[in-house]
């Protein structure tokens, strides 16, 4: 069994993404790893500390970035599309570059993946996910956040990075363009997996925290209607976490690769907890609506965790 790892970004250190630490988490797993950067701004380090690593397991691949092209969050799909496609193993385990995997968890990944390899029915694995928050002790768990999702798929021609690369698709006969379509894709049977993705993408410095979201925007949006946010004054100040006392608290260890980039943590005083529960943000996040902080008060409160009409990319086999 060969199990390949792969990953894409751009300005990823720059725009304080983990991204050395996310392939660092599961290079003791795989066979070999793919790291696809785009065209990356001069001022930006994420080669350098990724070579740093010194793997043999470890190829760099260099691409550039058309978002006119791929368009709508595409572009991302379309870059883990090209990683993906230079992996030879029989599972693909893809990480984005702010995910990362705890140690904990790299046996049990292994013995799932020789359990189901010659059950071709699962498609892929699904993993459950801790949503970090303005700090490394606060998650995110309300309506809007996904709790599952598909981070180890087949080697199969058929299988695709779908929508702006949040999931995987089967896609037969994809022309390679609109990463969005809906007809003709199908759903992946997936088998779950006994282990956690620790999302650390929305723990940022806060003024890198709004830097973030003006690159994502462009790249979903397009720079035309960023240029109007811009002009607007919507990114004039540092980003606004909310209340976050109001967020679960998380109590157990992280990654050990993170420690280092943990250290380095230095923003509290600049974090609510207490005032109001949204944030004061000129766009809000979608958790904060209205709409959607009553929808998880309720689920929480009255359901007992039972998600409301939750959307999932993927059918889960009983395994």
């Amino acid at each position: 069994m060969k199990i390949s790892g792969f990953t894409m970004g751009k300005n990823a250190l720059k725009l304080y993404y983990p991204m050395r630490q996310s392939v660092e988490s599961i290079l003791p797993l795989v066979d070999e790893f793919v790291v696809v950067l785009g065209d990356s701004d001069e001022d930006d380090r994420t080669r350098t500390e990724i070579e740093a690593i010194a793997s043999p397991k470890i190829r760099i691949v260099d691409t550039v970035w058309d978002i006119e092209k791929y368009p709508r969050g595409m572009e991302h799909a379309h870059q883990t599309d090209i990683a993906r496609e230079l992996c030879s193993g029989d599972w693909l385990f893809y990480l984005q570059s702010d995910e990362v995997v705890h140690e904990r968890d790299l046996e049990s990944i292994r013995l799932r993946c020789e359990q189901l390899l010659d059950d071709h029915e699962v498609e892929g694995l699904l993993f459950r996910y801790l949503h970090f928050w303005g700090d490394y002790e606060h998650v995110q768990d309300g309506h809007c956040w996904y709790r599952k999702e598909i981070r180890i798929v087949r080697n199969h021609p058929e299988i695709h990075s779908w929508e702006s690369a949040q999931s995987f698709r089967k896609i037969p006969g994809f022309e390679g363009l609109n990463y969005r379509q809906q007809e003709g894709t199908y759903k992946l049977k997936v088998a779950e997996v006994n282990a956690e993705i620790f999302h650390y993408g929305w723990v940022r410095p806060p003024r890198v925290m709004q830097d973030k979201i003006k690159a994502f925007r462009i790249n979903h949006r397009g720079r035309k209607k960023v240029e109007e946010q811009v002009a607007a004054h919507h990114f004039d100040r540092a980003f606004d976490y909310g209340n976050i006392s109001r967020c679960t608290r998380y109590e157990g260890t992280h990654p050990a690769v993170m420690k280092s980039w943990m250290d380095q943590f230095d923003w509290k005083d600049q974090l609510r907890f207490s005032g109001p529960v949204q944030s004061q943000n000129p766009i809000p996040s979608r958790h904060d609506l209205p709409k959607y902080r009553v929808i998880s008060w309720i689920e929480k409160r009255v359901l007992g965790g039972r998600r409301l009409g939750e959307f999932n990319n993927y059918k889960c086999l009983l395994r």
